[in-house]
């Protein structure tokens, strides 16, 4: 035995179930539509053989197809359910540590001078030297949304500070890392928010 099965759905003759869960889909949807073909053009005849010999193990084989593909689609929903929410709890990692990174860039860039960048780029060149000086590996997109950030301005020009775009309720909610503690209970991504804030050490968060 190899763990299949067999049945025979009407106007298809013997067919073996495939393992696979997309061959099981294909093979009920095939059963089921060729029932509901015969039952079109010929309903007396269905339900006769429904209920004597052949036609009643039929009638077992077409309930149990209805209800193959039942616990299927609910199987299905409840991995796609998974699956997003793993793809979240991802995302907002990443958000945290380059949103740091972020952080820490302007931290460094502001400790020579008190200036702040004009764009995300000049943290991953510095424009007041002619020669290389980065404080940013690249020039990350908003993790949530894929597009830019949203900044937050800065006294005298510039930016002092990123956060998403995203309005989403973040599934992260407590155990932040400092000096992000008071991202809990925030209400969505846009609230999280990170800035090396002036006069205050940089370790204010919102």
């Amino acid at each position: 035995m190899d763990g299949s099965f067999s049945a025979q759905p009407f106007g298809f003759g013997a067919f073996r179930a495939p393992r696979s869960v997309v061959g099981r889909l294909r093979y009920a949807y095939r059963g089921a539509t060729g029932f509901l073909r015969t039952t079109r053009t010929a309903p007396n005849a269905v339900v006769k053989r429904m209920t004597t010999g052949p036609g009643r193990q039929a009638g077992f084989a077409y309930v149990w197809v209805l209800m193959m593909v039942l616990v299927m689609g609910i199987y299905l929903g409840l991995v796609g359910d998974a699956w997003q929410t793993k793809l979240q709890r991802e995302r907002e990692q990443e958000l945290l540590r380059v949103g740091d990174e972020i952080r820490l860039a302007i931290k460094g860039y502001n400790a020579i001078d008190s200036q702040y960048p004009k764009r995300l780029q000049d943290l991953v060149q510095d424009p007041r030297v002619p020669f290389a000086r980065r404080f940013l590996r690249r020039a990350y997109k908003d993790p949530m949304t894929g597009e830019d950030w949203a900044y937050i301005g800065a006294p005298g020009g510039g930016f002092m500070g990123v956060y998403s775009k995203s309005t989403k309720v973040p599934l992260k909610q407590s155990n932040f890392p400092q000096p992000y503690g008071n991202f809990v209970d925030k209400k969505s991504f846009a609230d999280w928010q990170f800035a090396w804030w002036p006069n205050s050490g940089g370790g204010r968060t919102r």
